[in-house]
C-alpha cells in the first residue's frame, strides 16, 4: 500500500499514513478534540520518537504504559490528552495483536461487504460508530477499499462530492471546506 494522502498536511507524515495501515488507524484514533492535521501527524511523531520509520502494533502493545505515555507527552505533545491517548493507542494495538496478529490491514482485507467492515471497525477500541463510519469512508474514498455496500455502511460520510470529514480531505482547499462544514454543523447543533 502506498497511497498519496494530504491529511496531516506534512509530506513525511502523510507519506507514513499512505504506506502504513496502522499509522492511518492510529491517526483516526487520535482525531478527536484536536485539529485534524495534528491528529494525523501524530503517528509520524510517535514513530520518530520510537526511532522507527513505521509503527509496529506488537511493539506498542508491549510497551511499558508509563513510558509510552511519557513518549506521547514529550514537547510538543502528540495530543491535547497524551496520557489517555497513549492508553487508547496501546489498547488498539493490543486488540490488533490479539485479533489480527498485529496487522492493521487485516481489519479490512477479505471482508464480505461494507457492513462487515463497519462491524470490524466498530469493534476496535476507541472507535465508536461515527469514527468507524468516517474511517470506512476514508478507506473507500482514498485507499480503494470498496467492498460491496461500503458507501451505505459509511452513512453520510460515504456520499460522493461532499466535504464532511477527513475522508474528503485531499489538500488544503478541501481541508478548509471540511472545517467550514464542521463549524456550520456545530453552529446548527447549538441552535437546537
Amino acid at each position: 500500500m502506498d497511497i498519496t494522502l494530504r491529511l496531516a498536511q506534512q509530506p513525511e507524515a502523510d507519506a507514513l499514513l499512505g504506506r502504513s495501515p496502522l499509522a492511518a488507524l492510529a491517526g483516526m484514533l487520535l482525531d478527536q478534540q484536536v485539529p485534524m492535521e495534528w491528529a494525523f501527524s501524530g503517528p509520524y511523531t510517535i514513530a520518530g520518537r520510537l526511532g522507527r520509520d513505521d509503527l509496529d502494533a506488537h511493539e506498542i502493545a508491549a510497551y511499558d504504559p508509563e513510558a509510552f505515555a511519557a513518549l506521547l507527552s514529550q514537547k510538543p505533545a502528540v495530543h491535547r490528552y497524551p496520557g489517555s491517548m497513549a492508553k487508547r493507542l496501546q489498547q488498539l494495538c493490543q486488540y490488533l495483536v490479539e485479533h489480527y496478529d498485529g496487522d492493521a490491514a487485516a481489519v479490512w482485507e477479505g471482508v464480505a461487504d461494507g457492513r462487515e467492515l463497519l462491524t470490524r471497525l466498530n469493534e476496535l477500541p476507541g472507535f465508536g460508530k461515527q469514527k468507524a463510519q468516517i474511517f470506512l469512508a476514508l478507506l473507500g474514498k482514498q485507499f480503494g477499499v470498496t467492498p460491496e455496500g461500503w458507501r451505505q455502511a459509511a452513512g453520510p460520510y460515504g456520499e460522493q462530492d461532499c466535504h464532511r470529514s477527513v475522508a474528503d480531505i485531499t489538500g488544503p482547499e478541501s481541508l478548509e471546506k471540511v472545517r467550514a462544514y464542521k463549524q456550520e454543523a456545530k453552529r446548527a447543533a447549538r441552535k437546537t
